[in-house]
């Protein structure tokens, strides 16, 4: 492997409108819709709205993807978004309609982490240095 072993990410959702909200209020962003890659699929079977991102630097970018008969909440894939302090994400995540599931901790040299459960039910995690 020559280069970052994660080069896209998706996390399903059920309600677009409402897991749009959620990561806008908590990772301070602005999503954009990603056009529907299968002209063959029916209207409104799939939606993305990706993050933010800068293909030139280190990390990867993703979505959030709406997409029938996909299910959500349920994945055993974990994504970290980092942060400058993971605990001022975290500190949005309640009033953005999530749960806390776990505060800024410490994880050794490797700095600090926050988990929370966004809206759809899908588990996501805060990474900072400080």
């Amino acid at each position: 492997m020559n280069s970052n072993p994660v080069g896209w990410f998706e996390i399903y959702v059920e309600d677009m409108p409402r897991a749009q909200a959620f990561y806008e209020s908590v990772l301070k962003v602005s999503l954009e819709s990603l056009e529907d890659p299968s002209a063959d699929k029916p209207q409104g079977a799939f939606s993305m709205m990706t993050f933010p991102s800068d293909m030139e630097h280190y990390g990867a970018s993703g979505a959030l993807v709406h997409m029938e008969g996909a299910p959500v909440g349920k994945n055993s894939t974990l994504v970290y978004f980092a942060c400058e302090d993971c605990a001022v994400e975290a500190g949005r995540v309640v009033d953005a309609g999530g749960v806390l599931e776990k505060e800024k901790m410490a994880i050794g040299e490797y700095g600090f982490i926050a988990l929370a459960i966004d809206t759809e039910g899908n588990m996501i995690g805060f990474h900072s240095q400080a």
